[in-house]
């Protein structure tokens, strides 16, 4: 098997086997990628199908070519691509004739490295390209847009809100006041505006100075946290009973809401005195895990990815 979309994929075993795959199942990676989670689940199957979803065309072209021997409609198990957000799981289930539930899901958030590596894509402060950052390039709000264009106040807040960015005051400041003179174009570009704007001081310590605009912009421009909210409420709402959700995250944003949706179907509050809770009342998951699933050491040496990521998982009742 060949494989373009190069990728390490992060708390493998982890992610699939809390999933607990059986033979005939419905599965869904709502984050194909390179399609390592999807390789090692489909290697757990001897007959069922898992849905891949993925809104970079690249990504799904790429499958295309290196999956091609699972594609065929008479191989088992068997694998659908789909190339759309995954915010839109329930809608693409039913139109490929999957409308009685799922019986696992998993999500591997954040940005892959080939979209990092790519420098045409403009995610990385590594490369001088235009700027960009679309996951899924056929949408029209690029981070050029948005750097270009969003007023000095909304651009402070994007960067405080999705970035943790100290100086996103500042940062904002120089942004509009460079774009007055000219458009800020390209990576470099915005990297050498946000130099300027962060005191000598503070870019000596805590890595790139451009790191968390980054993150913020990307956020913002392909609304990561939005999107996730959504997904993960469908993909709770199509789980069968017993079907599982495993969700890795990278940013203390994404499993803030990951812990609260979690939170909020495995908890109920049953007023004092009541003798039983009513079927209505009654959790409609169980929290595998109570504390996040980290990386081992191992993992730890051998993928740098891997230092921030947390694994949730959770089972439907």
């Amino acid at each position: 098997m060949t494989n373009e979309f190069k990728h390490t994929s992060v708390l493998l075993n982890e992610t699939i086997d809390n999933l607990k795959p059986k033979d005939g199942g419905l599965y869904v990676d709502a984050t194909f990628g390179g399609g390592g989670h999807a390789q090692y689940l489909l290697s757990k199957l001897k007959t069922g199908t898992l849905i891949g979803f993925d809104q970079d065309e690249y990504a799904i072209n790429s499958a295309r070519l290196n999956f091609a021997d699972l594609l065929q409609e008479n191989s088992e198990p068997q694998l659908k691509l789909v190339h759309d957000n995954f915010s839109h799981l329930k809608k693409n289930l039913v139109q490929l004739g999957y409308q009685n539930g799922i019986d696992g899901i998993y999500y591997d958030l954040g940005v892959s490295s080939p979209q990092f590596d790519q420098a045409g894509r403009g995610f990385s402060y590594r490369y001088d390209a235009r700027l960009d950052m679309r996951m899924d390039q056929s949408q029209s709000l690029d981070a050029y847009q948005l750097v270009n264009e969003t007023p000095q106040g909304e651009l402070t807040a994007i960067l405080y809100k999705f970035g943790d960015e100290k100086y996103s005051r500042q940062i904002a400041r120089k942004i509009v006041q460079s774009r007055q003179k000219k458009p800020i174009e390209t990576t470099f570009e915005l990297v050498e505006v946000i130099k300027e704007a962060i005191p000598a001081f503070a870019r000596r310590t805590g890595g790139h100075p451009a790191k968390k605009t980054f993150q913020a912009l990307r956020v913002a421009v392909n609304h990561e946290l939005d999107v996730l909210k959504e997904s993960l409420e469908e993909a709770i709402a199509l789980l069968k009973p017993n079907g599982r959700i495993s969700v890795i995250t990278f940013q203390s944003d994404e499993d803030k809401i990951v812990k609260s949706i979690f939170k909020k179907y495995s908890e109920v509050e049953v007023p004092r005195g009541m003798p039983m809770i009513p079927e209505s009342m009654k959790p409609t998951l169980r929290l595998v895990n109570r504390k996040p699933i980290v990386a081992s050491e191992e993992e730890l040496k051998n993928n740098n990815r891997s230092h921030s990521a947390k694994l949730r998982v959770a089972e439907k009742l």
